[in-house]
């Protein structure tokens, strides 16, 4: 698979510009994950799956009830969506020419519901998380194996921001990146960050060389992403 970084930018205001852009991975120029932009319909992906509903990862949130031309292109997403775009909830596995899709439940909001990607290609595996807490250990054997986990790097600091809502009883926010790391050290041999909080930015030289300790430190390759990157799988 043939893999292009789109964006990597949180929630947050632009400084950097290799990091300007919000989420998106393209996957063989056919298979977009996450549209956090306008200008990436213009890639004409034939899919696009959509992690969760927040502006950041659909951009379309933003403006509802305006319509937006994606001509053949398919929008997948975890639950339906209250616009003018046309999204289609997917919860099962689906077979998308020569790649399986996995959609995999994780913990991040308590408003909107939010999944993981397994993308399965031949003999590759690859999974795209956007944000996230955790993902229930009942779904960690699909994990087995995957080459490459693409998640994200809102915060550097053990335990992240976690909040639970007072009606709900509900988890939301984001894990910090050492847990994150904890959780997928034992599927992957390779690590790509994307989605950078805040934290990152005041020192991109030392916060790129604080994830590459992390790396050492776990014997795990982890890879700083940025807009525009590309790798073959």
């Amino acid at each position: 698979m043939k893999i292009k970084i789109l964006g990597t930018r949180g929630e947050i205001d632009p400084s950097a510009p290799y990091h300007s852009r919000h989420s998106g991975v393209l996957i063989d120029e056919i298979l977009e994950l996450d549209m956090g932009e306008k200008e990436f319909l213009k890639l004409h992906p034939q899919w696009i799956l959509i992690t969760h509903l927040h502006p950041d990862h659909a951009f379309f949130v933003r403006e509802p009830h305006t319509s937006f031309s994606v001509e053949r292109t398919k929008i997948y997403a975890p639950e339906k969506f209250d616009g003018s775009m046309e999204v289609i909830p997917l919860v099962k596995p689906i077979q998308l020419d020569d790649y399986k899709i996995t959609p995999i439940p994780t913990h991040h909001s308590h408003k909107v519901a939010s999944q993981a990607y397994l993308i399965e290609k031949n003999q590759q595996k690859i999974l795209y998380t956007g944000d996230m807490i955790w993902i229930d250990k009942k779904y960690h054997r699909l994990l087995k194996g995957t080459q490459l986990i693409i998640t994200e790097a809102s915060f550097i600091h053990k335990g992240g921001f976690i909040k639970k809502h007072p009606l709900s009883g509900k988890l939301y926010g984001h894990n910090g990146l050492p847990n994150l790391i904890q959780l997928f050290s034992p599927f992957t041999p390779h690590l790509l960050l994307v989605h950078f909080g805040s934290w990152f930015y005041n020192n991109i030289s030392e916060s790129r060389k604080l994830i590459k300790k992390l790396g050492r430190e776990h014997q795990l390759r982890i890879d700083v992403g940025y807009d525009g990157m590309e790798l073959n799988l």
